[in-house]
Parts: C-alpha cells; structure tokens; sequence
C-alpha cells in the first residue's frame, strides 16, 4: 500500500473559531489560546479553531491511524486539518499539523518526572470569528533557479513514519511544491532528549538552486528578563527588522524605542525578506532601504541577558548555543546543521509574564547569504532543540 497521502492547504493557516467538536484536542495544553470549553446538555464540549480554505482534499485520519499504527503516532482532525502527536515512553511528546508542518509543541521531559512545554505558540485573533496559528516550529525557504523561476515549500504530505515509541519516532514529509527536478522533504524526529527538523533538498537538475530562509522556532520562556543566550561571545552580527514568516510572532509596537528606525519600518509593514538577486518582484527583496540601519558588531557578552529588544544576524555563532530561562528554571541546547547563520529576536520584557510575548525566537538561517544546492547533489540542513535537563 503507498504511504503517500495528499494532502492540499495554502498557509497562512487561518481559522472560523465557531465549530465545536468533542473530541479531545491534540494541541499543547500549555497554550491556552488554542482551546475553549464550553457545557452544553452535561457534555463538555471543546471549540476548537476550523481551518477555513478551499478547495482541499479533506485528510482521512483513519487511514492514517492504520497504516501509521505502531509507531506510537496518533491523528486527530481539527476542522480541515489534521495533528498528528508523537509520544515516548519517557512522556516526551511532539505535536506536528498536516499540511503546513508547523510543529506547535514540543513537551520535553524533566529531571523531576514530569514534561515541560519547550516551544510557544498561540492563536492570533485576525478579525471576529477569524483567527490563525503562529509561533512554534516552522520551515520559511524560498528556493530560486538560474532561470528566476521561484518556490516556497508551504504544503506538505505524510511520507513515512518509522521508529516506536520507546526510543525514538520520525516523521517523513515530502514538499508538494516540489518540481519534478527538486525534491524537498522535511523530517521531524522525536528522542528521549531531543526534537531536531531537517531539510533534505535532492536537487536531480542540471542546473544548481538558491536556497534562502531559516528554520524559524519560538522558545516559550516565563519573560525575555529571566532568559540568557550562552556561547554567542566573538561571534560577527547584525541587526536587521523582523524577519517575515506567516507563522513568526513580532509584537505590533517592536522597534519603536529601538533607535534603529525599525519603528518606522514596522508601521509600513517592512518586514524584511532574504536579498534574492534572481528575483525582480518585492516578496523577497530588503526594505532597508538606503537608510543605513543596518548595524554590524561583534558579541562581547558570552553570558547575553535577552531582556531587551533586539533583532540580529549571527554570522560566525557556534553550532550550538544554549537558551538558559531562569524564571522556569530550565534551558534548551539550540544547534545547527548546514546553515552558517544564526538569527535571534527578543520582543523585550515589556510585556505580561508568561503572556503571547514570552518567547525568544531562534532561527537556523540562510538570510544574509543563500545557500547554493549543486546540481545533481543531496543537501542536508536542520536543526537540533537539545533538551538537558533530564
């Protein structure tokens, strides 16, 4: 039987929050935004966020509960979407979202016996009825050919599932944006201490492709004030505007004190796009401008407290930085494979403690300089989110 299942949604994942269903959701019940109950008749009904697109092709969750069983995998739909939850024995679990490949929890098992939410997402009210998902774990690539042909991954399918659930689970999915020349596929695995995203691109042309992007991740933490960045000192940055991602979180007023004129950049909706030489249009072109704000320097604190604003290309970071959060007492090793850069953005600790804004995002990148996939050769990026406090 194939194990390639079809599934079609355009991202941004965009939600009518008036549908009720009662079966239990498979979001992180750390994030409260996602879910609602409400008793109607004795039963405690959920409300739960409905994709709201068409046309689809509605995901049939019962074939893959059998042909994925065993592998300690279990599919929930939520409206048109479907979540797929990985769970190890040691309570270790993931959860990924079909066909965006959003990864909106990771829950990491502790020292103390219990598991402890590790990445922040929240649902964003658009307009009323209308909501859609940010945060998390997401893949934000633009793939370009010599011929300015351009593409991003956003709809993935379920290719395989191997592993068990008491050493380690991988998820398999495969870009159905992908031409017949260049294969993307995306693969999440679950370990007792670990959750790592790895791109695969199998670029089988004659011709190489130019990758921009990053693997973009938010690290919930109780308040940027209470979180450091270990390992940064001597490493090149600079400092850019928020980089633009359906799924990244920016606070609406970030910039404004900055003295970077990302304040002003912001309120024109600037957000900034990797420089795509290849592409004539604006999706991906800097809105810097010619205002000089970009800002180059060298890290000198190797203990960096991440309380303020700020918003920084790493160009020489090492491969693996730690995120220490000393309000929840606990940390995460942040490591990189393939990508040179490392991009790091603080909302600031203005905002409500463990609130939409208490998170650092972190993202393995290809922003400033793209990465060349050669013809006729395999390229392997990701990366590891190292949980140490078993």
């Amino acid at each position: 039987m194939a194990t390639f299942t079809s599934l079609f949604l355009p991202n941004p994942i965009h939600f009518s929050t008036k549908k009720l269903v009662t079966n239990q959701t498979l979001f992180s019940s750390s994030s409260p935004d996602y879910i609602h109950f409400k008793s109607t008749n004795d039963k405690r009904q959920l409300i739960v966020p409905r994709v709201a697109s068409i046309p689809y092709n509605p995901i049939n969750v019962d074939y893959l509960e059998e042909e994925f069983s065993g592998h300690g995998v279990t599919f929930q739909g939520i409206g048109d979407n479907c979540v797929a939850q990985m769970t190890l024995e040691n309570g270790s679990t993931a959860i990924l979202m079909l066909p965006s490949g959003l990864i909106t929890s990771y829950k990491a098992a502790m020292w103390h016996g219990g598991t402890d939410e590790m990445l922040h997402s929240s649902v964003f009210e658009e307009k009323k009825g209308s909501a859609s998902i940010q945060g998390g774990v997401s893949l934000v690539l633009d793939f370009t050919t010599e011929y300015a042909h351009s593409w991003s991954p956003t709809n993935w399918a379920l290719k395989n599932i191997s592993g068990n659930s008491q050493h380690s689970i991988q998820v398999e999915l495969i870009s159905s944006e992908s031409g017949a020349m260049v294969e993307v596929k995306h693969i999440v695995t679950l370990k007792k201490d670990e959750l790592s995203s790895e791109v695969v691109i199998s670029n089988s042309s004659s011709a190489p492709v130019q990758l921009t992007g990053c693997v973009l991740s938010h690290l919930r933490v109780s308040s940027p004030d209470a979180t450091y960045a270990i390992g940064l000192e001597g490493s090149d940055f600079f400092s850019r505007p928020p980089f633009s991602s359906n799924f990244g979180i920016v606070p609406p007023d970030f910039g404004q004190k900055m003295g970077f004129g990302f304040g002003q950049m912001l309120s024109q909706m600037a957000f900034w796009r990797p420089n795509n030489p290849n592409n004539n249009g604006d999706q991906t072109k800097s809105d810097r401008g010619d205002s000089g704000q970009e800002l180059e320097g060298e890290e000198t604190d190797n203990y960096k407290h991440l309380r303020e604003e700020m918003s920084q290309i790493y160009t020489s970071a090492p491969r693996n930085m730690t995120i220490i959060d000393r309000g929840r007492r606990n940390s995460v090793v942040v490591g990189r494979k393939g990508f040179e850069e490392l991009y790091m953005l603080s909302p600031g600790s203005t905002h409500e403690l463990y609130g939409k804004y208490s998170y650092i995002c972190v993202g393995q990148s290809a922003m400033l300089k793209p990465i060349v996939v050669e013809a006729e050769t395999v390229l392997r990026l990701g990366q590891d989110l190292h949980n140490p406090n078993l």
